[in-house]
């Protein structure tokens, strides 16, 4: 533990910014394109597959049944976030620019992430059964939600079609392992429980998560849609949004009488948006569009979530420790 009066830098935190910054002047491009993303497939399988077999089974079936966690959880997600997308637009067209505003509000209206939602609430030694099912079910209902949410409130064309390819997605890159997971407990169960590094498997997949999302956003070139002034406002935004949220999840949490574990999952889960099935989804909704402009706050929001609740993971992790 760091000495009192003195600054503890988050060896986390630390790598999370390491990968922006090299990401932003070295992305994966070319052959490394596929490779970056099956390597980022590979790993989110392997770290639900170590849930799966790190969770007893009676933990699972509790996270299940724990409908006000996640009816919680979704109302912030699909309910209280778009209200604020909504009240953003006095922002608009000053101080935040008239041209990022409609994918701050895109923002509002996408699913919480998935691994990155678990993996801070593990870290921060949350509901981490009810986080999965919670995370699970935002970004299933998201493929449909979202969508319809962009239409009623957003100004597009309104022919708005979303595959069921995100659904296998989630099928088989979540679900799957954790239930191959728990199968395995019989085998692996003991082996996972003795090895506390693999957590370090944890943090490592959110970092490779990192690396590929700016990649993506570098080869679009989305730095030279907008000037400085209007990244700077649209950061300062993301940022009281976030705040906001986080302050919000927390509080009603605790006020509607649920427990530290609980209000972790909220707050872990409740503030999240997910890059990674926002950009295919944009791309589909605003054909036609800028669509740079589009992934340009989802982009700065989901790099801003991620430092934020690293920091707040591992703060939790340590006041748990310490009592």
């Amino acid at each position: 533990m760091a000495a009192p009066g003195k600054l503890r830098i988050d060896p986390f935190l630390l790598a999370i910014l390491a990968a922006a910054v090299i990401a932003s002047f070295l992305p994966a491009r070319g052959a490394m394109v596929d490779v970056v993303a099956w390597a980022t497939k590979v790993a989110i399988f392997c770290l639900f597959f170590l849930y799966g077999a790190r969770m007893h089974p009676e933990e699972a079936i509790k996270g299940l049944k724990h409908w006000r966690l996640h009816l919680t959880i979704l109302g912030f997600t699909f309910v209280v976030f778009p209200l604020l997308g909504l009240a953003l637009g006095a922002l608009s067209p000053v101080p935040l620019s008239a041209a990022l505003y409609p994918g701050l509000l895109y923002v509002t209206l996408c699913p919480s992430t998935v691994q990155s939602s678990i993996n801070f609430t593990s870290i921060a030694k949350g509901n981490v059964a009810g986080a999965i099912v919670s995370a699970s079910a935002s970004n299933l209902l998201g493929v449909f939600v979202t969508p319809l949410l962009a239409i009623a409130l957003m100004n597009t064309t309104g022919n708005a079609s979303v595959g069921f390819g995100s659904i296998v997605d989630i099928c088989l890159q979540i679900l799957l392992p954790f239930v191959l997971g728990q199968a395995s407990r019989r085998w692996t169960g003991a082996f996972v429980a003795r090895h506390k590094k693999l957590k370090l498997f944890d943090q490592g997949s959110i970092v490779l998560v990192v690396y590929s999302a700016f990649s993506a956003g570098m080869r679009e070139g989305i730095w030279g849609m907008v000037g400085v002034a209007d990244i700077v406002v649209l950061v300062a935004v993301c940022l009281v949004v976030l705040a906001l949220m986080l302050g919000l999840t927390w509080v009603t949490a605790r006020r509607l009488g649920f427990n530290r574990a609980d209000a972790i999952a909220i707050q872990m889960c409740g503030t999240k948006k997910s890059l990674a099935t926002g950009l295919p989804m944009a791309t589909v909704l605003f054909a036609g569009h800028p669509i740079g402009l589009i992934m340009l706050p989802l982009m700065v929001f989901h790099q801003a979530q991620l430092m934020a609740c690293s920091a707040l993971a591992s703060r939790y992790a340590r006041q748990t420790d310490a009592t």
